[in-house]
């Protein structure tokens, strides 16, 4: 709290002192950070660093500063209030939480905006997506693995999907909502022992459009790296027409505590370069050098 204190007292701002320290805390430390500001100084740290800086290192700070169920609050509203509905970010969210997290989003978003999550979520949304969506909502996700249920849900997404003229897409939406990841890891294994196909091809064949990456995300064996790494390495790739920053940092600022080394090793498996040259290659000034930071690493 005093580092962050002097590095903005007097004329000028100490931006890197301000990245350094915030890069290399946890959001549970930035927290108590926050409080011990207030305390010490009788201010309010975010609305300090607020006036002091500006643009995306501003935006990127702002949100290092967010408990992460408030982020994703904002984030949601902003994706269904926002001109048309931002599907990427309601599917980021809502497939990739647990239970437990979606039902504190759920009440976090009623006492912030006094609205109803799932409400507003099939206020914009239609077909078998708005299905889905209302599924993770409920939050009802089953804990563990069930044995007995590995082989039919298996033989039952097969007959839903790769054995039948079009899809029964009700089936894949009840399976991949309710249970749970281990048990679904299982489920794949027997799919692909039983169809010859991964779970992924047959959702890209059988399904499309929203609900199409709704069961992708959902259906990404093993960890939702994979999501965060495609979308990461898009907007890196689009540098020329603008980077999609929000995402960006929605990302880079959430993932850094979850699977940021992952997202790396994925990018140096796949491409000639890593995440810290396209960043470095596609940012700049203080903003570069936090998600730098956040990275971590060069992989080249």
């Amino acid at each position: 709290a005093e580092v962050l204190y002097k590095a903005m007292k007097g004329l000028g701002t100490d931006e890197d002192a301000i990245l350094q320290l915030l890069t290399a805390r946890s959001n549970a430390q930035r927290q108590e950070i926050k409080a011990a500001y207030k305390t010490l100084h009788g201010k309010d740290l975010v609305d300090n660093l607020m006036s002091e800086l500006g643009g995306k290192f501003e935006s990127l700070i702002a949100t290092l500063m967010t408990p992460p169920i408030m982020y994703e609050v904002t984030c949601l509203r902003d994706a269904i209030k926002g001109a048309g509905t931002d599907e990427k970010v309601l599917v980021e969210i809502l497939a990739s939480r647990s239970p437990n997290e979606v039902n504190q989003i759920k009440s976090l978003y009623k006492r912030e905006h006094n609205d109803d999550l799932e409400e507003d979520v099939t206020g914009d949304t239609g077909g078998h997506f708005k299905r889905m969506l209302v599924v993770l909502l409920q939050a009802s996700r089953q804990q563990g693995i069930q044995e007995d249920l590995i082989q039919s849900d298996a033989q039952a997404l097969f007959v839903a999907g790769e054995q039948k003229y079009g899809t029964d897409e009700g089936q894949f939406i009840t399976i991949l909502g309710n249970r749970s990841n281990a048990h679904l890891r299982r489920v794949f294994e027997e799919y692909r022992r039983l169809s010859g196909y991964e779970i992924e091809e047959s959702i890209q064949r059988e399904t499309s459009g929203t609900l199409q990456e709704v069961l992708l995300a959902v259906g990404k064996t093993h960890t939702h790296t994979q999501t965060f790494f495609n979308q990461i390495w898009l907007i890196l790739q689009s540098s020329g027409a603008g980077t999609d920053d929000q995402t960006l940092i929605r990302i880079m600022v959430s993932r850094s505590e979850v699977d940021m080394l992952d997202i790396r090793a994925e990018f140096r498996k796949r491409f000639a370069t890593s995440l810290h040259k396209m960043i470095q290659g596609d940012t700049s000034g203080d903003y570069r050098k936090a998600l730098l930071l956040l990275c971590g690493g060069d992989d080249a």
